[in-house]
């Protein structure tokens, strides 16, 4: 048996009738439209955060510290403020709070319900930091953007895996990530078109215009149908098939739908969900729920969604070419999530974590020896033209291969691998823990970068060491599997196995 992960399940697999419909292309196109919210906010926070009137009026000091050229302070600490990294950070915080409210509304009233809600307190938020007037009232603005991420991811990934075919899962499923990317690239060209605008109110445009995504999910959601699975979950059996029939674009649903039914009466007799998930046999699915998560945030990437523009200014790039700069990182992140939309279900998921996991290490000991090259440990220093070039080359490099392998990949997985009775449970772990760590990343990056100079990169490097190893040996391949199938691959996994009961395999004889 192969380290990691083995191909084989315990008896055949289900092959459920239906093939692509357009319906289920559609829906799920308008239900991914959730990852625009999350994507917009990643691109537009670094690049407001770097705008001169933007700091003038809410970080004075920070702005007076940038500009002042009369002490020769290291370029690594000239961000470094606890209150403007609380602006990025504190949406991360209520998103994690709100997953915790949106897992019960996500199980109790459905998918929809959770995406609608999340857009509206999006909206809400997006109004409030268009029109803040203090710091205060922009925090509150971010705490209800937090509220409006953390019902979207919540329930955008699971919506997508129960709606698709097992064979395009991945792909479908990957649409929300590259909602996400597409996100941050318009966020992006969007704070380099604002920068531009004269009366010092550029700031407040892109703020505002997060309300265009939080519009689109919301009325769209509105026109969604609810998952088979959900449905089945509420009890409405006949209303259940005849969506799963339309869906997959055929009547001969029976064995797919015999296989919703099964898990759901499973589910209902789970009272506890949160306590369920600690028990033996759903070890795997609450490890990969919290570990891919974990190591998804401890990559580094938002160190360059975050907070490229200031990153860049801080290593001497002009303000309009700091901008443009992640601009360009934008654009890659969108190209490169194309090839694992195309790749996912034909190459596999533990292909790609490999893969990515192995290109992003490289690039951090690049660019972390570049800059320290540069700069060294006092901070003082310059790049040349070419010097500049090449680093966000490296870094283009680098987000390319988180956008093909950890950044979808963090939201397909964890999406995809719980049983029914924990779903709505081991989603809310993912987007709590991604939320918690995304928080900790964005409150200590300006600091770290502070006090760790050009280190930052290898300490990230370190810990994508340590991910890439735990894919090859803890993550199976979940490619073509039906979601309502999954036991079998950690039945048959070489560590997992001992786990799954022979019980928890729905579906191992086909006359069943």
């Amino acid at each position: 048996m192969a380290v990691g992960g083995s191909l084989a399940v315990q008896g055949p697999a289900r092959n459920y009738e239906g093939g692509i419909t357009a319906f289920v292309v559609i829906t799920c196109v308008v239900a991914a439209t959730g990852g625009l919210l999350f994507g917009y906010d990643l691109g537009i926070s670094g690049g407001v955060t770097s705008m001169d009137d933007f700091l003038l009026k809410f970080f004075p000091s920070v702005y007076h510290k940038t500009k002042d050229e009369s002490h020769h302070e290291s370029q690594y600490c000239k961000f470094a403020d606890e209150i403007l990294t609380l602006f990025t950070s504190s949406l991360y915080i209520a998103a994690l709070v709100a997953s915790f409210v949106a897992s019960v509304v996500t199980r109790v009233y459905g998918r929809k319900i959770s995406m609608i809600l999340g857009g509206l307190a999006f909206l809400i938020g997006a109004i409030l930091n268009g029109i803040a007037m203090n710091i205060e009232m922009l925090i509150i603005g971010r705490l209800m953007l937090g509220v409006g991420v953390g019902f979207a991811n919540q329930s955008v990934p699971v919506y997508l895996s129960e709606m698709a075919p097992a064979h395009i899962r991945g792909a479908l499923n990957i649409g929300f990530q590259m909602a996400i990317t597409i996100g941050i690239l318009a966020a992006n060209f969007i704070n380099y078109g604002t920068a531009q605008i004269e009366g010092g109110w550029g700031w407040r445009v892109s703020l505002a215009l997060a309300g265009v995504p939080a519009i689109l999910m919301t009325v769209g959601s509105f026109f969604l149908p609810d998952t088979p699975n959900s449905i089945i979950e509420r009890g409405h059996h006949d209303e259940a098939k005849r969506m799963l029939q339309k869906v997959r674009g055929t009547e001969n649903v029976d064995y797919e739908f015999q296989d919703l039914v099964l898990a759901s009466e499973a589910a209902n007799r789970v009272e506890h969900p949160w306590r369920n998930i600690l028990q033996p046999r759903y070890r795997p699915q609450l490890v990969i729920c919290t570990l891919v998560p974990f190591f998804q945030q401890l990559t580094g990437i938002n160190v360059i969604v975050f907070y490229a523009p200031v990153l860049f200014k801080t290593l001497g790039f002009g303000d309009n070419a700091s901008l443009m700069s992640s601009a360009i990182t934008g654009v890659v992140n969108v190209v490169a999530t194309l090839v694992s939309i195309f790749s996912v279900d034909k190459f596999g998921r533990r292909g790609l974590f490999l893969v990515g996991g192995t290109q992003m290490l490289i690039c951090q000991i690049a660019v972390g020896a570049l800059i320290g090259l540069n700069f060294g440990v006092t901070g003082e220093g310059s790049f040349s033209k070419v010097e500049a070039n090449l680093l966000l080359a490296l870094i283009c490099i680098y987000v390319a291969g988180f956008a093909w392998s950890w950044g979808p990949l963090g939201w397909l997985v964890p999406s995809e691998i719980c049983p029914l009775e924990i779903r709505s449970a081991g989603q809310s772990i993912n987007v709590s823990v991604n939320m918690f760590f995304t928080f900790i990343i964005a409150q200590a990056f300006l600091s770290m970068l502070c006090d760790m100079k050009f280190g930052l990169f290898f300490f990230f490097g370190g810990f994508v060491i340590l991910m890439t190893i735990f894919i090859f040996f803890f993550l199976p391949e979940t490619k073509n599997v039906p979601i309502e199938e999954m036991n079998r691959v950690w039945k048959a996994h070489w560590f997992w196995g001992k786990y799954i009961p022979d019980e928890a395999i729905i579906g191992a004889d086909p006359e069943k």
